[in-house]
């Protein structure tokens, strides 16, 4: 799920005096983020067609969502920290109980799904483990509240990795409500 262009450039103004701070992490940028409600790894090309035909069901279930960008928190302690987020706001819940969905037509496939609650979020940056990182950086955007939208539609992307991260788009399903 991509927020438009105006709740990702509202966030990038907010995080512009962060960008060179001292202990910042490596950030990811503006035009890749994008907010994960299920991580599912490799999956074999023979399961993305299930998988996109049991995911339709899911979204289905979905009522009409807004959302908001809204502050900001890190994964990993203080002093080692490991991923920097900005948080949501609106319709978490819901947005919460669509991931629940999502990972449970997963599991249905015989998927393997991490076990753990979903927390919503979207990634920022990294910190690079072994280098110093400033764990309080986060805590400059608590405040931050960014413009509502109204979700639009669920994308399941695929991610490739290297030198610079790329996502390609598999499929989507609309979010009417």
């Amino acid at each position: 799920m991509t927020p438009p262009a105006p709740a990702r450039d509202d966030l990038a103004r907010a995080l512009a005096p962060l960008r060179e701070a001292p202990g910042a992490p490596r950030w990811t940028a503006p035009d890749r983020w994008h907010l994960t409600l299920l991580f599912l790894g490799a999956v074999a090309e023979g399961a993305v067609a299930p998988l996109v035909a049991a995911a339709g069901p899911a979204v289905a279930a979905t009522p009409a969502l807004t959302l908001r960008l809204a502050g900001a928190g890190r994964f990993g302690s203080r002093r080692r920290p490991q991923v920097c987020w900005a948080g949501l706001g609106g319709d978490v819940g819901e947005l919460g109980a669509l991931a629940a969905r999502l990972a449970r037509a997963a599991r249905g496939l015989c998927l393997p799904v991490e076990d753990r609650p979903f927390r919503a979020h979207l990634t920022l940056g990294r910190w690079r483990p072994g280098r110093p990182g400033d764990g309080d950086l986060p805590d400059r955007l608590a405040g931050y509240r960014g413009p509502s939208w109204p979700v639009t539609e669920v994308e399941l992307l695929e991610s490739h990795l290297g030198s610079t991260v790329r996502y390609d788009r598999l499929a989507a399903w609309p979010l009417e409500g």
